[in-house]
């Protein structure tokens, strides 16, 4: 289904996705560098999951 701009929602929907992403990175480039080192872990595991997950087959029930 298209917006009325003429794109996806899935589109809108990474957008989204990706500004959130990039304004959480602010957020922490902008902390102290222990904290900072903690926050970028738990981004890299988030990220590795979701990937991890995007590449397992749909189970079936």
């Amino acid at each position: 289904m298209n917006d009325a701009a003429g794109g996806d929602a899935a589109d809108v929907d990474d957008t989204d996705s990706t500004d959130a992403l990039l304004s959480r990175l602010r957020l922490i480039e902008d902390q102290p560098l222990q904290e900072r080192a903690a926050a970028f872990v738990l981004v890299y595991d988030e990220l590795r999951r979701a990937l991890e997950g995007a590449d397992a087959p749909a189970s079936r029930d």
